[in-house]
């Protein structure tokens, strides 16, 4: 809830706020499954709605939804209530806009491949090392020669395209091989297969469009439907890292702000880390450290704080512990380190508390206004003013269809780019062919004809001479090769010209 100028997320011994000017520090929610998670999520992205700064979040379980309607009381909603002490609690819905990157549960999420980049997308097609290194090599062609990679047809032509001129690029750009390039297109296939044609292309996503509020002046809350994508984790995990970075590259610096510009929340954030190439990595550790500049914070999810690198847990100032089970000595460390990060309360001891914390219960450490970490607080979670579970299907059409942004993205665009170029260029290419095969044709035509024409005129030379009474002279061995070459020398001649000309060299 947002009160008195502050986000009232739960109640122990004392309320715990976390409070605006602080809030772009970015946080962590962490938890076994289970054990309120989503309910902190919720409650977070509320309160950041109702102080006006629009949120961005992905829905895996397809329960994010319900934000869009008021909830409905119940008993252990009112008994919550009741031990948090507070009366002026109202259900409520909020401003909603639903995103689907393949268009089915919301407006569709477009980008270009010229703008993913191939560090991203090699992730998405899962390539090793080396095949990433001639993907990159891809694109850099593709610059060099002005082809604009929008869609995946685009790349996938220009892939091919590589493919069938390896000799011609690997002198210029490094080694370039045929097996390579062919695992290239079957990881593309492969994406293709997954929708990958759906969410590559235009219109593409403006990012402002995620930063707008509704007439009351409250903030949107952004949901992607990730109940499909989610299946594939390397494209969820990299498409969300995406979306950050667009933040991160958009936004002007703005320094420390009253309230954040926008609250993004990263659900299942383990997966953004697992088997992440260390180049990635270093982006996605670069994009949490500044982006805080920008006014954006980030809130990660996830079940085991750990899975985290150290350097990205250093940046997350704000957090909400949910119970850990520990039953393992690997499990009893981990509870041991989680408790660890937290400001020690003399009042409990945190490692014990991590594992004994009921549902809607956690350890909650904010910073206090001067940028420090609080004393962490055994806390009870507010329940969420919105609608608990799923949405009904024909109430979401009904919002996308009035979202105004309907038209904006609705249809897909498909101008000009490396595929039509290529397939244009590829068509002259066929057609010099065949008029170069046509002119080689009436080439040997025209010399068999000669040939034809010189004996027919030698024939009735000697039979004129036989009948004067000179005898028939044939060539001798020395002639025939002297003869033999001038004609080789003419035609090579005649055939360099001409291909010089039309500019089609064939070898």
């Amino acid at each position: 809830m947002y009160i008195e100028d502050k986000l009232l997320i739960g109640k122990g011994d004392v309320p715990v706020y976390l409070l605006p000017n602080m809030a772009n520090r970015h946080g962590l929610i962490a938890g076994a499954t289970g054990t309120g998670k989503t309910v902190t999520l919720k409650v977070m992205a509320e309160s950041f709605s109702s102080m006006g700064v629009p949120v961005f979040l992905s829905d895996i379980k397809g329960d994010l939804a319900g934000l869009a309607l008021p909830g409905e009381g119940g008993t252990k909603i009112q008994e919550r209530l009741e031990i948090l002490g507070i009366d002026d609690f109202r259900f409520k819905s909020f401003p909603i806009q639903f995103w689907d990157l393949f268009g089915e549960n919301g407006l569709p999420v477009r980008t270009g491949v010229s703008r993913m980049g191939p560090l991203m997308l090699a992730r998405i097609l899962a390539l090793n090392e080396v095949q990433s290194g001639v993907l990159n090599i891809v694109f850099r062609i593709a610059d060099d020669r002005g082809l604009l990679l929008l869609d995946l047809k685009d790349l996938k032509a220009m892939v091919q395209y590589v493919g069938e001129n390896v000799k011609e690029f690997t002198l210029k750009y490094g080694n370039i091989s045929v097996q390579t390039i062919g695992a290239i297109v079957r990881s593309l296939l492969a994406l293709e297969d997954q929708g990958g044609d759906l969410f590559f292309g235009e219109p593409e996503l403006d990012i402002s469009d995620w930063m707008k509020t509704d007439p009351d002046g409250r903030g949107y809350i952004n949901i992607l439907d990730s109940v499909r994508l989610f299946q594939t984790p390397y494209l969820y995990s990299t498409f969300l890292l995406w979306m950050l970075s667009e933040l991160y590259e958009s936004l002007p610096e703005v320094g420390d702000m009253p309230k954040p510009k926008m609250i993004f929340f990263f659900d299942e954030a383990h997966l953004l880390f697992n088997d992440t190439p260390k180049s990635l990595l270093q982006k996605i550790e670069q994009v949490v450290r500044l982006v805080r500049s920008k006014g954006v914070g980030v809130y990660f999810i996830t079940q085991n704080p750990m899975d985290l690198p150290k350097i990205v847990l250093s940046q997350l100032g704000n957090r909400v512990q949910h119970a850990l089970r520990a039953y393992t000595p690997s499990e009893l460390k981990t509870v041991q380190a989680a408790a660890e990060s937290f400001r020690v309360n003399p009042g409990f001891d945190t490692a014990t508390a991590i594992t004994e914390l009921g549902t809607g219960e956690a350890l909650v450490s904010f910073l206090d206004g001067e940028g420090r970490p609080s004393v962490v607080e055994r806390a009870l979670i507010l329940p969420p003013q919105s609608s608990f579970g799923s949405l009904d299907p024909a109430v979401r059409l009904m919002l996308i269809s009035r979202s105004p942004l309907k038209e904006k993205y609705s249809s897909a665009i498909d101008r000009e780019s490396a595929y039509e170029i290529l397939q244009v260029r590829a068509e002259k290419q066929r057609t010099a062919e065949i008029e170069e095969q046509q002119r080689l044709e009436k080439q040997r035509q025209w010399e068999q004809y000669e040939i034809q024409k010189q004996s027919s005129k030698g024939g009735s030379s000697g039979a004129k001479k036989r009948t004067q009474g000179s005898g028939y002279q044939r060539m001798t061995p020395m002639e025939k090769a002297t003869n033999a070459v001038i004609t080789t020398i003419g035609r090579e001649v005649s055939r360099s010209l001409i291909r010089g000309i039309l500019g089609s060299l064939k070898k």
